[in-house]
């Protein structure tokens, strides 16, 4: 489901078409660093801040047309314009990242699907427009796909999240309604309760995915394999919370070498 520091980003592996490697690796770059300012390093949050308002002026250059010193923006540069992509969902991205220097926890999941609707759903929408399948229902379909990802990352590292950056990204009203406190993450407590809200959790996210997989019906080739692969990948997250009782603090669910063979099966 996820290689790097960013995510839900399908990096451009064999499996994508040569003529396509470097413009995803080019736009792999743009996310994984700007990703790497609001949650890497001893930074404050103002340095932080700066560094993404440094690229978004460089976006804004791209707009422009005015060359930019910086070689990851002039490669940038002649990706947008040879593929035509959206510059708005670059600038998704760095509100997302902007956002998680800020701001650390949820009120309710519109504000999650929010998050994700800049965070990750750029994502697929890139690739597709890479790819010349980003009709509105691919596009419609693809933004369930990276959502339920996103959403998937975010239960995977309930624990990560809480312990290195004091971030819940667990509704806080759902919180309330299940009767777990933030004093289940300090403690590990993995009780009846805090196993209901993960199993809604868990659930709402796997229906998410599957009301985005239409989408592996309207491609072929290489791109419908990466995205088959990333889905499965993101469905087997969820079964193996589902098999550890949704106890992550203790079982982290990860992919093993034996997972991978299991998925290219599934994806074909």
């Amino acid at each position: 489901m996820s290689i790097g520091h960013y995510e839900n980003f399908p990096v451009a592996s064999l499996l994508l078409p040569r003529e396509l490697r470097e413009p995803v690796g080019v736009i792999y770059r743009f996310a994984r660093t700007a990703d790497d300012f609001a949650d890497e390093g001893d930074d404050g949050a103002q340095a932080r801040l700066e560094k993404l308002q440094g690229y978004r002026i460089e976006l804004q250059g791209i707009q422009a047309k005015r060359p930019s010193a910086d070689p990851l923006f002039s490669d940038l540069a002649r990706v947008v314009r040879d593929h035509q992509l959206p510059l708005q969902l670059l600038h998704d991205l760095l509100d997302a990242f902007a956002q998680d220097v800020v701001k650390n926890r949820y009120a309710d999941f519109a504000e999650v699907l929010d998050y994700s609707r800049r965070s990750a759903n750029p994502i697929g929408r890139l690739l597709l427009t890479l790819f010349k399948e980003d009709s509105s229902q691919n596009l419609q379909y693809s933004d369930c796909i990276c959502t339920a990802l996103q959403i998937i990352n975010f239960w995977q590292d309930v624990d990560i999240d809480y312990a290195t950056k004091n971030r819940v990204y667990l509704p806080q009203d759902e919180l309330r309604r299940f009767g777990v406190g933030e004093e289940h993450l300090r403690q590990h407590l993995c009780d009846p309760a805090f196993q209901a809200l993960m199993r809604f959790q868990v659930e709402r996210a796997r229906r998410l995915m599957i009301e985005g997989m239409p989408l592996l019906e309207a491609l072929r080739g290489r791109l419908r394999l990466e995205i088959a692969i990333t889905v499965q990948g993101g469905l087997r997250i969820l079964d193996k919370l589902e098999q550890a009782q949704y106890d992550m603090f203790r079982h982290r669910p990860a992919h093993k070498w034996f997972d991978w063979p299991l998925l290219f099966l599934k994806a074909l």
